[in-house]
């Protein structure tokens, strides 16, 4: 099980996180939902098609995006989770910085989802401090310069011990590890060359001990293998998506809920 503030979530089947960005340049919905009551309805819709959780984002981490200030991503953020925490399904936020994670849990977040998988100084005081569970992910370099040749010798294996020292410090921090979700960082300071080669090799991280998040949803490798633009990505999605979940994934990121709800259940079956 998984223990999300005040949910606990089943480990026995995949798990859907619906994405929510209230950004204006995330790659895929930037600037859909800056309103918070369109953010909300956004929320509320995935939770209808299938989301088991919601991800919201007031910083986007696209290549080449730039940062923004404490203040806005606040502002972005907290009167969306107001909205949506009275929702009965856990509330994700993606954050990288303890003072918004600390405000954000304050205001009902179950999750805190971490691009520097709790790097920032105090990030690790925050989340043990709470009931939230935590998604340590990894990511070479910053969203700004991350994708201006990200060199690896073997990128499953430096992902691999990467992940486990996050995990290591995040347990020592006192963070339970029933808490505890793990990301590869696909898209993150890593080529589509890169991000193919760790889908192959995703099985290795299952022995991490925590369940593993993908997120591969109408990414730029879709792009550079289909040669589709994000917006007819779809198919592209779906089709990583059960490659991930062939590879271990428990969690899977996703934009469209309801056709990758359908890809689970299409997988299940065939499992049994």
């Amino acid at each position: 099980m998984l223990r999300c503030g005040r949910f606990t979530l089943p480990l026995e089947r995949p798990l859907l996180m619906g994405v929510v960005n209230v950004t204006p340049d995330s790659f895929s919905d930037g600037g859909c939902f800056l309103d918070p009551q369109a953010a909300a309805a956004q929320a509320r819709r995935l939770i209808e098609e299938g989301a088991d959780l919601i991800d919201i984002g007031g910083e986007s981490s696209r290549p080449g995006a730039a940062p923004v200030s404490e203040q806005q991503e606040l502002d972005r953020v907290l009167p969306v989770l107001e909205k949506v925490s009275k929702l009965e399904k856990p509330v994700s936020v993606d954050t990288r910085r303890p003072n918004v994670m600390k405000a954000a849990i304050a205001a009902g977040a179950s999750m805190i989802n971490d691009i520097q998988a709790l790097g920032a100084p105090w990030a690790h005081e925050v989340v043990a401090n709470s009931k939230c569970a935590v998604c340590l992910m990894h990511m070479k370099g910053e969203p700004r310069t991350m994708q201006q040749a990200p060199h690896y010798d073997d990128v499953a294996r430096e992902v691999k011990v990467f992940l486990k020292d996050a995990v290591r410090k995040a347990m020592f921090a006192g963070i339970g590890k029933d808490r505890i979700v793990a990301d590869p960082g696909f898209g993150f300071g890593k080529t589509a060359a890169h991000n193919l080669e760790l889908l192959r090799n995703l099985s290795q991280l299952q022995d991490l001990g925590v369940p593993l998040l993908v997120g591969v949803s109408r990414k730029s490798t879709i792009g550079a293998v289909t040669g589709r633009p994000v917006e007819e990505r779809l198919a592209g999605s779906l089709a990583m998506a059960l490659l991930a979940l062939q590879g271990g994934a428990t969690i899977l990121r996703v934009h469209d809920v309801k056709e990758t709800k359908d890809v689970i259940a299409v997988w299940q079956a065939f499992q049994q």
